[in-house]
């Protein structure tokens, strides 16, 4: 298994439409030449930016958090170009980007150097061989202050690796439960 360059990615994007939409290069400024967080192509990765649509948690109903029975009146929605999280809390936002994962790659997400040294982490379960859809982020606020986080801007860098063999069973064999999740999608059992 071998990590890939930005050629790679290049050419898996044209021949199998891997990210949508797809930046070739490294954005640093807004159309106002304001500088922001970074996203687009790097080296051997590429830095994904948050939509614009937010799930804020929130413990209004004492709601006790059950991945097997998830009250959705939990979170709070928000649309907006920025998001507030709560002090020691989290937030759930999704990828401008779509994904679609070849058979014989698995992705791995890591947070923006940004945002950690904010005290931000970003939490992304692997990609899988073969799935895709809008990758739901989870940003949590480890910080006793409220944290911001920017919409359209870059928040996270995800990682391909290619094995040098082609998984037997893939997350679309299996007809895994998030496939093709579009939005922002909560957990499913």
């Amino acid at each position: 298994m071998s990590i890939k360059s930005d050629k790679w990615m290049r050419r898996m994007v044209e021949e199998q439409g891997m990210i949508e939409p797809f930046e070739p290069g490294q954005v640093r400024f807004d159309e106002n030449d304001q500088r922001i967080v970074s996203y687009g192509t790097s080296s051997y990765g590429y830095d994904v930016r948050c939509a614009d649509e937010f799930k804020i948690f929130t413990n209004v109903y004492s709601s006790v958090v059950d991945p097997k029975n998830f009250d959705e009146n939990s979170f709070v929605d928000v649309k907006s170009d920025v998001c507030i999280i709560p002090p020691n809390s989290f937030a759930l936002a999704r990828t401008v980007e779509y994904f679609r994962i070849p058979r014989s790659v698995l992705t791995v997400c890591l947070g923006k150097s940004t945002y950690a040294r904010c005290g931000i982490i970003v939490n992304v379960t692997p990609l899988e061989p073969e799935w895709e859809g809008h990758v739901t982020l989870e940003f949590s606020n480890t910080t006793p202050l409220p944290a911001k986080i920017y919409a359209n801007e870059g928040v996270a860098q995800m990682l391909f690796f290619e094995s040098d063999e082609v998984c037997e069973t893939s997350y679309k064999d299996r007809g895994g439960k998030y496939q093709g999740q579009r939005g922002v999608t909560l957990p499913r059992t």
